[in-house]
């Protein structure tokens, strides 16, 4: 399966993510995760978990925040440093960055979310 991150669902929901709109992104990405086969498809759900993660955060829910980025970082962690089009050990870095500032005691609220690039249409 190849994924495209400029036209469609994935970059629908890549604008709405980057755009603080966390729900929204998740709903969109869902859409194509119901259809995909593995190992698309376990990809996408890492995915899903980081953005379900800051809309936990937008209502101050910590835990869940730290439980759903743990989940989305095993799940992403199987994967290469690049997949399906996106810099998947970027993404790990930061996701683990921000486990440290939430376990730290930081200001949950004020954490901006990793950063999901494409790295090219795949």
């Amino acid at each position: 399966m190849k994924f495209d991150w400029s036209e469609g669902p994935l970059a629908k929901g890549l604008r709405l993510y980057e755009a603080g709109e966390f729900f929204t992104a998740h709903e969109e990405w869902e859409t194509v995760w119901l259809s995909s086969p593995e190992p698309e498809k376990t990809f996408l759900q890492g995915l899903i978990q980081v953005t379900a993660a800051f809309h936990h955060l937008q209502h101050d829910n910590r835990l869940g925040t730290v439980l759903l980025l743990q989940a989305a970082l095993r799940r992403l962690d199987l994967y290469p440093e690049s997949f399906g089009g996106i810099s998947v050990a970027l993404l790990c870095s930061e996701i683990r960055g921000r486990l440290r500032s939430l376990e730290a005691g930081d200001p949950g609220l004020q954490l901006i979310p990793p950063r999901i690039r494409a790295t090219r249409h795949a």
